[in-house]
């Protein structure tokens, strides 16, 4: 999953494309690079950022996607946002495949039943509060299992409404510190009692993504949410080739 981010205050500098021509090029640089999902997001998830509204939200992403869906008619869309309103218009006006809610689903309440209405895959991130508290909200009881029953109990809720479709973030960087973060990778394998896909999101946040990436990869992880998207494709196939011996 290579991320395509059309806000000036992104976390990596070099994601932030708002041009058209550097919105095509670099849809055109994730997939000629091995990418296989477009993360399209217009709101930035750094704590130094200001919370944009639906309307504004909208405003930013809407164009892009139209822009998007124009070029690359059959790649496969995910649609970064917390909010009910831009995902039910991004799916139903310009057919974004993936549903990607960093909040999952706690800033908007209306997200899960409109998400159930829209019928796609559903990213479920962890995170406390919002982009712009996230770092303060860190003290856990039992930081492991306290994750682990957020999934638990926001899983639930999206079943009984009929979304089945899940994919399991953990959330690197969000609501954790430093060492948290590390505690998460060692731990990641646990994920998978909710038999669910792991996505981990890393890039570019620390040194050393690609051997936090293969560690990922080698835990299980099925997608990676990345901005070098070359270099995790080779992750991918390296670990790939590891495993055919690992049977």
């Amino acid at each position: 999953m290579g991320i395509l981010n059309v806000t000036p205050d992104s976390f990596f500098l070099g994601s932030r494309k708002q041009s058209e021509n550097d919105i095509i090029s670099r849809c055109r640089q994730i997939i000629e690079e091995g990418g296989t999902i477009i993360d399209v997001g217009a709101q930035s998830t750094t704590p130094s950022s200001e919370l944009l509204t639906a309307f504004e939200e909208a405003e930013r992403l809407m164009p892009a996607l139209k822009l998007i869906r124009s070029e690359f008619p059959d790649v496969i869309i995910s649609v970064d946002t917390f909010y009910a309103d831009v995902a039910k218009q991004a799916v139903e006006e310009f057919g974004v495949n993936i549903i990607n809610d960093v909040s999952g689903g706690q800033i908007d309440e209306r997200m899960f039943p409109v998400v159930a209405d829209l019928n796609v895959p559903y990213i479920l991130m962890h995170m406390r509060g919002v982009p712009q508290t996230m770092q303060t909200l860190t003290d856990y009881d039992d930081f492991i299992r306290d994750i682990l029953y957020y999934f638990s109990e926001r899983k639930a809720k999206l079943n009984l409404l009929g979304v089945n479709d899940v994919i399991i973030d953990p959330g690197f960087g969000f609501s954790k510190t430093f060492s948290q973060n590390y505690e998460l990778m060692a731990y990641l394998k646990y994920f998978h009692i909710f038999e669910e896909p792991i996505l981990v999101g890393i890039s570019r946040k620390s040194n050393g993504t690609t051997v936090l990436n293969s560690v990922a990869l080698l835990s299980g992880a099925d997608i990676l949410r990345v901005h070098d998207v070359k270099e995790a494709v080779e992750c991918v196939k390296i670990i790939g080739k590891i495993a055919e011996f690992d049977k």
